[in-house]
């Protein structure tokens, strides 16, 4: 019976050490997703924002409008359709809303200094780092924020259209500031999602699920550094 418990708890071992390192590669490949799509949004918003007759051309009558909101279209649709992709397909499509995301963006260029841009880039980076790591290691569960934070990102969405015709400055700061707590919030909770996703579903050695599964939380990550950033942008950015 000893010599079984023995064995057992040695398999066990083994098994969890397994998961370790399945954990690992799986997080690796989400941050590195992450970081490719990072690249191409700024390469386009850095293209598009020097280059005055595109600015004109994409910012202009009803195609600043198509420009402004088809980034958010293509989130939902990529939700929509995520399960019938390939992963090489949902890949694609990620690097696809990553590019365009930069062109939506890329007024940036226009409105904040160069050097404004990449310090707040860098701040966003080191306190996006910061949380991710927390929601990696911490033994707390923090699912019950879920709720509470996809409430504030709607509310922030409704919040953001209706000034679009106010132009409040007043609202536009309150915004930003709940903007940065909420984004800041959902780093920590998507990061602990993403890893209890992965332990829950590993002994499936899906490989195809696993590899859709590390682009969607690149996705959900990437869109909590984009917002921090673009929140913090607003609060603290100088102004050309």
């Amino acid at each position: 019976m000893a010599q079984f418990d023995t064995v057992r708890t040695a398999a066990a071992g083994t098994r969890t050490a397994q998961i370790d390192e399945g954990l690992r590669a799986h997080m690796g490949k989400v941050y590195g997703t992450m970081s490719v799509g990072m690249l191409l949004t700024f390469a386009a918003a850095w293209a598009v924002g020097n280059n005055a007759a595109m600015m004109e051309t994409l910012f202009t009558g009803m195609t600043r409008w198509i420009v402004m909101f088809a980034p958010l279209i293509m989130v939902f649709a990529f939700g929509a359709v995520i399960n019938k992709l390939s992963y090489a397909a949902a890949q694609l499509f990620f690097y696809a809303f990553a590019t365009v995301m930069g062109v939506s963006i890329s007024y940036i260029f226009v409105i904040f200094t160069d050097m404004s841009i990449a310090q707040i880039f860098l701040i966003t980076a080191i306190s996006f780092a910061g949380l991710s790591l927390y929601g990696y290691t911490t033994k707390k569960d923090i699912s019950g924020w879920g709720t509470f934070l996809i409430m504030g990102v709607i509310g922030l969405i409704v919040a953001s259209i209706v000034n679009i015709f106010l132009g409040s400055p007043a609202i536009m700061f309150a915004i930003s500031v709940l903007g940065v707590l909420i984004f800041a919030g959902l780093t920590a909770y998507d990061t602990q999602r993403i890893k209890n996703d992965y332990v829950a579903h590993a002994a499936h050695g899906d490989a195809e699920w696993l590899g859709k599964s590390a682009i969607m939380g690149a996705l959900s990550l990437y869109l909590n550094f984009i917002n921090m950033f673009m929140f913090l942008l607003q609060l603290f950015g100088n102004r050309e």
